[in-house]
């Protein structure tokens, strides 16, 4: 079998990353609060992001989005602050699929090269990269000024007197305005769209709510909503054209995969139709779906041809339950359980940009009792493990930035900054004097952990073998705080167990002969025996015949590399 390399991928906001304001106000402007450019992302911190254990970086936020910042002196149509949720805008509210975000610029004029420019850096480093494709809904103000003079535009030659025309682009409420009950004013006159377009998460009403994704308008990919869903994909519906148009473009500029949004928005046929498509001209791009129905799981593997899928409601839910104790640790279990046949394209995670952080005080309140949480999810399958930028840093989540409140999140809709980050990049110094010990340690662990998720062929390559069922009823083994399991590969087993107990634990794992037998071990063979966190080694053996004993710091876990081809 050909050898591969785990995906490990670091997610950033790039106008949060590089900011270097270091009071932020609630509410601030881009001229009050400052924003991280393109060019943040300098040798350096590409070098240190790859040295910390990455392959691919998602650079969130990208794409031109909608801005209560005006930059129509450079051309850029302006928005009505009605629609933009946050001073700096959510960056999922799309307004121009064919241009950057003008924030991370520092020449604006030159704002697309010095993305490509970031698209090479990151090459050079070692590292592959990710951007956001957005394909359920837009800005309810889209209109690209980027765009080639051939391209139509997003409705340009819809019909909007019906409601749904299959080679429509947007659905349409014929006869009735937009009504918004809330909002800001811009320049003393109210935002008005007639007639009004459906909102992006499907409220069929002119009159959204304040939680519906009121700043957006759905896109149209054929199904008519409002006749029972009746689906019209013969002929290809003029969205579907304008999504490939689109793929095709940023993959034509260098970047190396996409995480899409709310892919369960968005008919499994037009993924099934525009991927090969995609692929058939640039060989080795991802895609990543961001689902959240196990049901839609598989078929959004099989037929929807996606390579990974978010496992969101599956393990980081139950995770984040046994972190704080609201579940027991076997229950990780039947999460591989729900997966399987697919766990290899699942894509796990304990934060994003959507999720509390983990040291808030709404998830654990201690990064470190996630940790465990993290070696689980970075080493117990094939697929890719992401984390996001502060996370490793113990980043809280807990301050008011202004439209997202203090909330556990770091803020996509306001202009900020990470404080961790901040402190870690120091001016570019990397110098570590600004970080806490707590924080050093922290980073140092998921450096570690994420270059052996990484670099270790057995976690890359390696059949899976959960011991929990073997251990049901092991008086020295704690089913509820500890978890543990095996992967192999060619003569290598790793054992890994994990502790989420707030107190060290010393258990004794009793290793099932139905291990030795699925994964073909030979029992009480000696081996050289390397601890991967500590690097000590020893000569050791694994057994049915005694349980395997091990201690386990708080909140840690112990990842035991047992290699047979050396003896």
């Amino acid at each position: 079998m050909k050898r591969k390399n785990k995906i490990t991928i670091y997610q950033v906001l790039p106008r949060l990353f590089g900011n270097r304001k270091k009071n932020p106000k609630p509410y601030g402007s881009l001229e009050v609060n400052g924003a991280g450019k393109f060019s943040d992302f300098t040798p350096e911190t590409l070098e240190k992001i790859n040295k910390s254990g990455f392959t691919h970086i998602w650079y969130t936020g990208i794409i031109e989005h909608a801005t209560q910042t005006d930059y129509s002196s450079y051309g850029i149509h302006r928005d009505h602050k009605a629609i933009v949720k946050g001073k700096a805008g959510s960056p999922y509210a799309i307004k121009d699929y064919y241009d950057v975000d003008p924030d991370l610029a520092d020449d604006i004029p030159n704002r697309m090269a010095e993305f490509e420019a970031l698209i090479d850096r990151t090459h050079d480093a070692g590292m592959k990269v990710i951007i956001d494709f957005v394909p359920n809904h837009v800005s309810r103000q889209y209109h690209s000024d980027a765009k080639q003079p051939l391209v139509q535009d997003l409705g340009e030659q819809d019909d909007t007197t019906v409601a749904f025309d299959p080679m429509n682009n947007y659905y349409y409420l014929p006869g009735q305005s937009l009504v918004l009950h809330f909002g800001a004013k811009q320049e003393d006159f109210e935002y008005s769209e007639f007639p009004a377009k459906v909102t992006g998460n499907g409220c069929f009403s002119a009159n959204p709510d304040r939680n519906d994704w009121y700043e957006t308008v759905k896109l149209n990919y054929g199904i008519d909503y409002m006749n029972g869903g009746v689906c019209y994909f013969d002929p290809i519906p003029d969205t579907w054209h304008k999504m490939l148009d689109i793929l095709l473009f940023w993959v034509g500029k260098g970047v190396d995969g996409f995480r899409c949004d709310m892919v369960e928005l968005v008919p499994v046929e037009f993924w099934n139709w525009v991927i090969p498509k995609v692929k058939e001209e640039y060989t080795g791009l991802i895609f990543i779906a961001e689902a959240y129905i196990p049901e839609n799981y598989k078929n959004y593997i099989r037929n929807g041809r996606f390579d990974y899928l978010y496992d969101k409601v599956g393990l980081y839910d139950t995770l984040r339950n046994v972190i704080c104790g609201k579940a027991p640790a076997y229950t990780i279990t039947r999460c591989w359980q729900a997966t399987e046949g697919i766990q290899q394209n699942m894509l796990y995670f304990l934060e994003n940009h959507d999720e509390q952080r983990i040291a808030s005080d709404y998830f654990a309140g201690s990064a470190q009792a996630g940790y465990p949480g993290m070696i689980v999810t970075a080493l117990m399958n094939t697929g890719p493990t992401m984390i996001y930028a502060g996370q490793e840093l113990g980043e809280r989540g807990m301050e008011e930035e202004g439209f997202s409140g203090c909330d556990g999140r770091t803020t996509i809709f306001d202009y900020w900054r990470i404080d961790t980050i901040q402190r870690w990049i120091n001016d570019g110094k990397f110098d570590d004097k600004l970080l806490s010990d707590e924080e050093k340690t922290l980073q140092k662990s998921y450096m570690q952990l994420l270059n052996i998720a990484r670099q270790e062929p057995v976690i890359a390559n390696g059949s899976f073998f959960d011991l929990m069922y073997a251990n049901n009823n092991n008086p020295h083994m704690n089913g509820h705080r500890q978890f543990a399991f095996l992967r192999k590969y060619e003569q290598d087993v790793i054992l890994i167990a994990v502790n989420f107990d707030n107190t060290a634990q010393t258990i004794r794992i009793h290793i099932p002969e139905e291990a030795f037998n699925t994964l073909m071990i030979a029992d009480n063979q000696p081996a050289i025996l390397k601890d991967l966190f500590t690097g000590e080694e020893c000569i050791s053996t694994l057994t049915k015949a005694c349980s395997y004993q091990v201690t386990i710091p708080a909140y840690s876990g112990k990842v035991l590399k047992f290699s047979y081809q050396f003896t």
